[in-house]
């Protein structure tokens, strides 16, 4: 077996008596998709926020290639490889498509110098190769603000996927999005895994079917079952929890 390029051990966390997560294990390995299901409140975001060092775990470990990163900041795991989408799309809305990919792509990282920097060939043939992979390459000279939802989210996944992370975490990337924006955005993501370790957040039944990757299901910050989806579903305590008696889907 693989060692695991992100594992968590034991891991709870204490919000003044509330456990946001309590003894949660968990380990993804090199190239996997892994989706994270549960009810409201039941710790899906602290648990990225566990992961991207938001959050000190009360107890627990949590590491990276084998190494902890528990105490690190969020800049420094990030720099390790850990890219994080949050549910409403960051970019520079005031900036075209491709200079959001190109201050992505960039191995520097400070702002001032971003604005004056000349990128090597390298940068710009991943930064045209992106755009027209996810489709955004007829806009890339359109302010970010212009894209429509589904582009924004998009946008965001390829600055992610700009900075070359090993592990990618994707919170809800399919809200408010079109029946045809949600079908592409599963294709773009399920081609993500192999090249990344992806991670993904959703409440959208039908998407997480269309990923097709096996499902942890989270309930009041504890692991209640992992599987594939239909496998998933037709779990008594699942049923109870989260998708109710009425869900046929």
């Amino acid at each position: 077996m693989p060692t695991p390029i992100l594992e968590l051990n034991d891991v709870s966390v204490d919000f003044d008596g509330f456990f946001a997560l309590t003894d949660l294990s968990l380990a993804l390995h090199p190239g996997e998709l892994r989706s994270i299901i549960g009810p409201n409140g039941a710790g899906k975001t602290t648990f990225l926020d566990v992961i991207t060092g938001k959050v000190k775990p009360t107890k627990g470990s949590v590491s990276l290639r084998g190494q902890s990163i528990l105490g690190l900041s969020e800049q420094k795991i990030s720099r390790l490889g850990v890219g994080r989408k949050f549910q409403t799309p960051r970019v520079f809305e005031n900036l075209s498509v491709i200079r959001n990919l190109e201050f992505a792509a960039s191995p520097n990282k400070s702002p001032f110098k971003l604005m004056f920097e000349t990128l090597t060939s390298t940068v710009k043939d991943e930064v045209h190769r992106i755009m027209d992979y996810v489709g955004l390459a007829p806009y890339a000279k359109a302010e970010a603000g212009s894209l429509s939802h589904g582009q924004k989210q998009w946008l965001a996944i390829s600055m992610l996927v700009a900075q070359s992370p090993d592990v990618i975490l994707l919170d809800e990337p399919v809200a408010g999005l079109t029946d045809e924006e949600t079908s592409r955005t599963a294709e773009l993501i399920k081609s993500l895994a192999g090249d990344h370790t992806v991670v993904v957040i959703e409440h959208d039944m039908e998407f997480i079917r269309d990923l097709g990757a096996p499902v942890t299901v989270l309930h009041q910050g504890q692991l209640l079952t992992q599987g594939m989806i239909e496998d998933v579903k037709q779990d008594p305590r699942v049923i109870e929890v989260y998708l109710g008696q009425a869900d046929d889907h």
